[in-house]
């Protein structure tokens, strides 16, 4: 529960400076849900929605999967799921999350469905 009083009282979001990040990020989201249902039925449908609505119809989801399991974690730390979410900048991903947009049509259904989220913003490379 601290992760989401943390986000939902932070603003705005502390953010590097996107000016320093060239290309597109990749948000690493580790959720533990409340109600999964309600944050795929609910939350990702509005989510897309003001992606479309602020112009950033590129916004993608890389990877949806389950945890089944810790492999090298600690035995207290668990998630119900991971996604990547794609941004075609580190900006886009500001502009998106501080929008009012954002705030009125999707942030409240999040945190209704969300126990635990961390989210890790980054960056894509060659091997």
């Amino acid at each position: 529960m601290e992760n989401i009083k943390y986000i939902k009282e932070t603003s705005p979001l502390e953010l590097p400076d996107d000016e320093n990040i060239v290309g597109p990020v990749v948000m690493l989201n580790m959720l533990k849900f409340k109600d999964r249902a309600y944050y795929f039925n609910t939350y990702l449908p509005a989510f897309q929605k003001v992606t479309k609505t602020l112009g950033f119809e590129e916004v993608k989801i890389v990877l949806a999967s389950d945890v089944r399991t810790n492999v090298i974690a600690p035995a207290d730390q668990s998630w119900d799921c991971i996604l990547l979410v794609e941004y075609p900048s580190a900006k886009a991903f500001k502009i998106i999350a501080e929008s009012a947009i954002y705030q009125e049509m999707a942030n409240a259904h999040r945190l209704a469905a969300t126990e635990v989220l961390n989210l890790y913003m980054t960056t894509p490379f060659e091997l």
